[in-house]
């Protein structure tokens, strides 16, 4: 491609709303232009990215035997009837009417598109299992867009879906799709990890998560380095820090803590460490009170606790005041009445001689135990965020926590959509049985911002090879003036093409700076710059893009160096 015929919009500076640099570079690298909120034209070079992404994974699906269709955007209201998500998806779903009033939705996900193909089409159990994919445009109403394509209320999504005649042959290609996701990434050139994690709206059974690894990532994973244990903190087990609970060796009594409402606070007034305070945490769930303890240093899991209290929410203060007759910072569950149930983390179960609330405004107790002033936990499960340092639920080492950006979710449906809907087939025997699903999404457009988080200097995006929008760009000095600089520039431009390398040739005419710079910007690998005085040595200069000093090359030779660059 010469630059000449080509649209290259970059900008010096970055829109004020940017706060993510893959946001801030897509914009000046002129990748992406902003419709409206949460809305980005993908611009010609960064259209050349989003493709390249796509052409990757639509080449791994296809070896790994899925089949590609095509389905609607815009959504009946009565496929999302059958499986009751219309009224509980939530507000992300864009709903909207035609001429007739009838409703319709521009399609969040396509899990009830599909299933309706499917159990058409589908009546034999010789014609499974069957996967199927498609990549297409998504609309999530977010509450909030931000992030540039990070977050946005449009984007493009790679979701594939399989049906099976058992749970056997469902768990065959939920291992597979985890390989050829594997595969993807790491054809993508990106740093990656994949996670346990949970099933959310979506639901099922099972469901993993891939992330890119970059500090910028909205979730916090849990690893370890010893083993191949790893999960979204959501899901993450937070196993107890002691394995049996000591003997009480203290008598509770209150302690004054007239200003101290914080855990960290208390444990500085009584010198001791925050590891022996408990925190009580007010929530209420089917109109019933809880109060959930936890150590003073952990953090409430709210997907954890969701699972164990079913569509639970924090207590108001006055709902605190009503039911423990004390304000918050001081609640704790000696000598609660029976209107408050206690949930208990699995570590604060095995603590004793804790400190604690003592439902009394200014005050505390200390040397508190189970069984002697508080009854001995009835529901114990693990409600608390794991910390870095815990031990690893494998038992082969320790958690390290690091940070990442979703870009794939593969889920073990099982039933759920296919027994909704009546999506059956018949059997050896001809009995009609529901089908297996499991269902795979990969952020197509998400990956290109989270490729940028990973990789970005001062000067701008370093993309890997594989989706940079160009592996080569030519760069000659004094194209205009020299005509062996011109047709050095064009000789090597079209030689590069026949070797099949994907070039871009600046003939535009800009001063080198200039050039240099905007190449920089866009993420180009590889760049050869061409100008009189190396070529009267029969020499141009080459730099890799992420190398901090230039070399020089023979003409005679750079096209086989760039070539073997570029295949290693």
């Amino acid at each position: 491609m010469r630059a000449s015929r080509f649209f290259i919009a970059t900008q010096k500076e970055a829109p004020a709303d940017a706060e993510l640099i893959s946001h801030k570079l897509m914009v000046r690298a002129g990748l992406i232009k902003k419709l409206g909120n949460g809305l980005y034209s993908w611009m010609p070079l960064g259209l050349r990215v989003l493709r390249k992404v796509e052409a990757v994974v639509r080449d791994e699906m296809n070896k790994a035997g899925a089949l590609e269709l095509l389905m609607p955007a815009v959504q009946p209201k009565e496929l999302w009837d059958e499986t009751g998500r219309w009224a509980v998806f939530g507000p992300q779903m864009l709903k909207i009417k035609d001429r007739h009033e009838r409703d319709f939705c521009f399609g969040p996900t396509h899990e009830e598109v599909i299933t309706d193909i499917v159990r058409r089409e589908i009546n034999s159990y010789k014609q499974l299992p069957i996967n199927l994919y498609q990549i297409q445009t998504k609309f999530r109403d977010e509450i909030r867009p931000r992030f540039g394509v990070m977050r946005a209320r449009e984007f493009m999504m790679k979701d594939a879906y399989s049906f099976h005649a058992d749970f056997e042959s469902l768990q065959q290609t939920y291992a597979q799709m985890y390989q050829t996701y594997s595969n993807i990434f790491t054809r993508l050139g990106l740093k990656f990890r994949a996670v346990k994690a949970d099933s959310g709206a979506i639901g099922g059974e099972g469901s993993q998560e891939f992330h890119v690894l970059a500090d910028s990532g909205e979730d916090a994973l849990a690893y370890c380095e010893d083993s191949d244990y790893a999960a979204n903190v959501e899901l993450a087990e937070a196993l107890p820090e002691a394995s049996t609970r000591a003997v009480p060796g203290q008598t509770m009594q209150e302690v004054e803590t007239p200003k101290q409402t914080q855990c960290e606070d208390v444990a500085k007034l009584l010198g001791i460490s925050i590891e022996r305070t408990v925190k009580a945490i007010a929530l209420v769930a089917n109109d019933k009170f809880y109060l959930a303890l936890l150590r003073g240093d952990h953090n409430l899991n709210e997907v954890k606790t969701g699972k164990v209290l079913d569509d639970f929410r924090f207590a108001t203060e006055e709902e605190i005041r009503a039911n423990l007759n004390c304000p918050p910072g001081f609640i704790g569950p000696v000598g609660v009445g029976s209107n408050v149930r206690v949930i208990v983390d699995k570590t604060v179960a095995n603590m004793s001689d804790f400190v604690c609330g003592a439902n009394k405004p200014k005050y505390h107790l200390s040397g508190v135990n189970f069984g002697r002033d508080l009854p001995e936990p009835s529901l114990v499960a693990d409600i608390r965020n794991v910390m870095e340092g815990d031990a690893s639920p494998d038992g082969k080492g320790k958690l390290s926590l690091c940070r990442g950006i979703e870009v794939g979710h593969i889920f073990q449906l099982r039933t759920k959509y296919a027994q909704a809907m009546n999506a059956t087939y018949l059997d050896e025997n001809g009995q009609s049985q529901v089908m297996e699903m499991g269902c795979y999404g990969i952020g197509v457009s998400r990956i290109v911002g989270a490729a940028i988080e990973q990789g970005s200097d001062e000067k701008g995006i370093i993309f890997p090879l594989s989706m940079a929008p160009f592996e080569l760009v030519i760069c000659p000095i004094g194209m205009d003036k020299s005509e062996f600089v011109k047709n050095t520039a064009n000789q090597l431009y079209e030689y590069c093409k026949k070797a099949g390398m994907d070039v871009l040739l600046d003939d535009r005419g800009e001063r080198p700076g200039v050039m240099f710079a905007e190449s920089d910007l866009i993420g180009i690998p590889h760049r050869i710059v061409v100008g009189e005085r190396g070529l009267a040595e029969g020499k141009v200069e080459y730099k890799a893009r992420n190398a901090v000093e230039a070399q020089n090359l023979l003409v005679t030779e750079v096209i086989e160096f760039i070539k073997s660059e570029i295949n290693a």
